[in-house]
């Protein structure tokens, strides 16, 4: 079954090719062309994946996605020709969940849209709730608690957190947690696991500056512990 996709794109050229992909593959797209509206539409219409330019008018795609995440945790697949990796993470730190440079091919973007769907759609195997001393994590539910206040993830931090808190005090590289997301570039997204244990540590721990939960084990990657029950 497909999904509700929102467009945000001024460049109403591309952001008609991307609602035709989309209708193409099955999904419900619904195309704006400012921040603003963009805002607008989700608070309206609750989208299952916002597709997001970055260079919009009346409100960027950063400062759209960084409210977005106060408010939500749509999946956001960001937009951009700004390919620096400093642009990369500074969009990840916000809360994207994928990152695509112009010009990209559409084929791509697609490949990109249906690994999020299928990620933050598909039915979990295990109903169990996953702890880990002041953590739980429900795959059921999607939802993760610290000491039984609900926090929001994004479907990526939730990808992360789920996997490390299955296998307590095992030790993941940054390839292996890679696997779990929803990134296609390995060259460039690997840095972008640190971004998002970075966010998950302020989400999680006490004190992010001085974690206890979730380490990292220098020269391999990082692991989840009980911590402090």
């Amino acid at each position: 079954m497909g999904a509700f996709v929102l467009v945000a794109e001024d460049d109403v050229r591309q952001a008609e090719i991307l609602r035709r992909y989309l209708e193409a593959d099955g999904h419900r797209a619904t195309v704006v062309h400012d921040g603003r509206a963009a805002l607008d539409e989700v608070r309206a219409s609750r989208p299952e994946l916002v597709v997001l330019d970055v260079m919009m008018p009346k409100l960027d795609g950063l400062d759209v996605c960084r409210i977005l995440r106060e408010e939500s945790d749509v999946p956001v697949l960001m937009l951009t020709a700004r390919a620096s990796e400093d642009d990369l993470v500074l969009g990840l730190e916000l809360g994207a969940d994928d990152y695509l440079t112009k010009p990209y091919s559409p084929r791509e973007l697609m490949a990109r849209v249906r690994t999020l769907l299928r990620r933050t759609q598909r039915a979990p195997n295990s109903t169990g709730v996953i702890r880990a001393g002041r953590l739980a994590v429900d795959p059921h539910r999607h939802e993760v608690t610290v000491a039984g206040e609900r926090i929001e993830c994004t479907p990526d931090e939730f990808a992360i957190l789920a996997a490390m808190a299955g296998q307590p005090d095992r030790v993941f590289t940054r390839g292996q947690l890679l696997e779990h997301t929803s990134g296609l570039d390995r060259d460039s997204m690997e840095r972008a696991i640190d971004v998002h244990v970075m966010n998950l540590r302020r989400k999680i721990e006490e004190n992010p500056r001085r974690p206890a939960q979730l380490l990292t084990v220098y020269g391999i990657g990082y692991k989840l512990t009980g911590g402090a029950s």
